[in-house]
């Protein structure tokens, strides 16, 4: 969109965003120019609007980087992503100016479209992300690894209801295994789906915000939506059929190959999980971790690795993300010097 930009200066940038509506270059600039403030503070740059023409001052890479991010965002906008200061303040913790700066050159990836739901439009961030969803188009099995807040499952549900509401498959079934943090089903209140609801509210929550309680609701009441532990899966044959399986790290080596063992012709499984939270009894080998040296580089499966940068949660998850990883790895450093 931005299909007229000159540099006046080494340290000044002025471009035009097209279309020119109002409403959408409101939204951009936000109440009171906010966004364009909080953009002029994480950038250190200055940027004067009028109308759709914008000038930006300041050091030069800085001012490339902001017209890229403010071309982006009007994009969104105009898309239907809806932004605000938290979106923004994600948008600029996981877009940092180095990736900002390349994604305005030649090289920059192909960018994703914006996957389109009921209720919401969502963007995937970064290249991470953006590879994250393209590789779930391409292949029929695809595993999602890193740590929390990346946006995983997330994505994974919104390419699912995609997929259900473009009628490229007929169902979706979300799959998570019965396995947390010492937990055990056995202690909790209820029949066997209200011991296993708590387990799969992360997946509930994600189906509401694209398509609404009712809808949701509806399409469980006719198996459209199936939520169910990974235990339920043993013996049946998945076609034409969107595949999520959650929280993978806490499936065992044979509940892995039993479920990547039910995909049938016209479905999509996607394996999301976090290799440094396995909840397993000791002794047990996770079936992500196995399947993740085993399966690389096997034809039709995809894997995207997601590391501390593509968090995209409060910034403090991030902070907390790399302080256990630090002192994970200082206690692994000293138990081996003392061996």
């Amino acid at each position: 969109m931005n299909t007229d930009s000159s540099a006046t200066a080494p340290d000044q940038l002025s471009f035009t965003l097209e279309p020119n509506d109002a409403r959408h270059l409101a939204m951009l600039c936000g109440q009171l120019d906010a966004h364009l403030r909080q953009i002029e503070q994480r950038l250190g740059i200055q940027i004067n609007a009028r109308g759709n023409q914008f000038l930006l001052k300041g050091p030069q890479n800085n001012v490339i980087a902001g017209r890229e991010l403010l071309t982006q965002l009007y994009s969104d906008v105009c898309q239907g992503v809806g932004l605000s200061p938290e979106s923004l303040h994600l948008h600029l913790q996981q877009a940092d100016l180095e990736s900002l700066t390349e994604a305005s050159g030649d090289s920059a990836v192909e960018a994703i479209q914006v996957i389109r739901t009921k209720r919401a439009s969502i963007k995937p961030r970064g290249k991470n992300q953006q590879g994250y969803v393209r590789t779930i188009k391409q292949c029929d099995i695809n595993f999602g690894v890193g740590p929390a807040g990346t946006g995983k499952t997330y994505l994974a549900v919104a390419c699912a209801v995609e997929a259900l509401l473009e009628e490229r498959v007929r169902r979706i079934l979300l799959v998570r295994p019965a396995v947390e943090a010492g937990e055990k089903l056995g202690f909790l209140p209820g029949d066997l789906s209200q011991k296993i609801d708590p387990y799969l509210r992360p997946l509930y929550d994600a189906l509401y915000e694209m398509l609404g309680f009712e809808t949701v609701n509806k399409y469980i009441e006719r198996n459209i939506i199936e939520v169910a532990p990974l235990a339920f899966m043993r013996g049946r044959t998945l076609n034409n059929a969107f595949i999520i399986l959650d929280e993978a790290q806490n499936t065992t080596r044979e509940q892995m190959k039993m479920f990547l063992t039910r995909i049938g012709f016209g479905s999509t499984a996607v394996i999301t999980g976090d290799a440094t939270q396995i909840d397993l009894p000791r002794g047990s080998q996770s079936g992500l971790t196995h399947a993740s040296n085993i399966l690389t580089g096997v034809e039709g499966i995809g894997f995207t690795w997601f590391a501390n940068k593509d968090v995209v949660r409060h910034p403090l998850v991030q902070r907390i993300v790399e302080a256990y990883d630090a002192r994970e790895d200082s206690t692994t450093h000293l138990d081996q010097s003392q061996r």
